[in-house]
């Protein structure tokens, strides 16, 4: 007789995880396949998986992993790898993909302030339109130093355990 149900495999626990992370995706914009390679590849032990591995995991077929690792790759959240004569590929996600994601998105901070600036001159900035794009590119401006500051202070170190955690929903 036993003390209860027995417990599940971890590699369905893994799998209820990667499916709840690509779901929280989903619904954040994402497209669901991209989204279930990533958080697949994110619970990985070593963060790197063939297409086969992936199919596997994800119980869909290896085209389907296809277009995931094409829109991940491009974008530059997966790199491509493949070891010297081997013939299978292996998508691997980097420890600091966040942070490289983030300081890309910074970057698209400052090219948005430039193409803000010129509407403001061709709208004019006394126009309601222009005032609306000038107080966009102000935001964009404080987004962008709160950004660059937050970067420096990640990768300088500074991280501390009492950060708040945002709420979780229910």
């Amino acid at each position: 007789m036993s003390d209860g149900p027995s417990p599940e495999p971890a590699d369905e626990a893994v799998l209820r995880f990667v499916e709840r992370f690509a779901l929280e995706l989903t619904e954040a914009g994402w497209p669901r396949m991209p989204a279930r390679v990533f958080a697949c590849l994110l619970a990985a032990e070593d963060g790197s998986l063939t297409a086969r591995e992936l199919a596997s995991r994800l119980r869909v077929s290896p085209a389907a992993i296809s277009g995931g690792v094409r829109y991940l790759t491009q974008i530059g959240l997966v790199r491509r790898e493949r070891e010297p004569g081997a013939r299978v590929d292996h998508y691997r996600i980097d420890d600091d993909t966040w942070y490289e994601t983030f300081a890309r998105r910074n970057e698209t901070l400052l090219r948005w302030d430039a193409a803000l600036a010129e509407g403001i001159e061709v709208l004019g900035p006394e126009a309601p339109a222009g005032r609306r794009l000038q107080e966009t590119r102000e935001f964009f401006a404080f987004l962008h130093g709160e950004l660059e500051a937050m970067l420096e202070r990640w990768r300088s170190g500074e991280r501390t355990s009492d950060t708040p955690r945002p709420a979780a929903r229910r």
